[in-house]
């Protein structure tokens, strides 16, 4: 059975909204505001994450998203991204932006489960804050990785929103990316 990896970019009080600045946020673009000169060591970071995927799994505004940046680029990164085998969540979509990319139609949670009892590896979640809230509700999330950024924006959608009940996860692994980003990895803890 394949593993659900929700990697996001978070600042110290949980935003993931509009880190690159494009949607009109008044805080957005933290992203790059607060990345400085520890780019390389989070590109890194993120490159070793890809090339370990077995595939990613997004809703449309993701798709949408990352397909406008990978048509044109290059690079160690984005060809890891390019070559990984997509699912994108959608009730709207009929046809991905992104290569390589399938949309998953009906009842998201079930379409999801299959895909995951058919995978043997990382199944990782980038951005799609409303499909991780999804998949934490119906416990589908097996690990989370937060790259945590140093500012408290104070607003903002956050990463986490109110659950039906506790989701308890334990700390895995910690590291700090260049000199001011906490790279921090936790597991889902299931009652026995």
């Amino acid at each position: 059975m394949g593993k659900i990896v929700v990697s996001q970019n978070v600042s110290l009080d949980g935003v993931v909204e509009d880190p690159s600045g494009e949607q009109g946020f008044r805080h957005g673009g933290w992203f790059a505001q607060f990345i400085g000169d520890d780019f390389a060591a989070w590109a890194d970071v993120e490159v070793a994450e890809a090339q370990h995927a077995e595939a990613l799994l997004m809703g449309r505004l993701t798709d949408e998203y990352f397909a406008m940046r990978t048509s044109s680029q290059g690079g160690e990164y984005v060809d890891a991204l390019n070559s990984l085998p997509k699912y994108v969540v959608s009730s709207t979509l009929e046809e991905p932006k992104w290569t390589n990319a399938t949309v998953l139609k009906g009842e998201v949670i079930s379409e999801v489960s299959k895909i995951k009892q058919q995978s043997e590896g990382e199944i990782v979640v980038y951005g799609s804050r409303p499909l991780v809230h999804a998949l934490m509700e119906h416990d589908l999330v097996d690990e989370l990785r937060l790259t945590v950024f140093p500012v408290a924006l104070g607003a903002g959608e956050r990463l986490f929103g109110e659950t039906s009940d506790k989701r308890p996860l334990r700390l895995i692994a910690t590291k700090t990316i260049g000199n001011g980003i906490a790279h921090l990895t936790y597991e889902r803890v299931r009652e026995a």
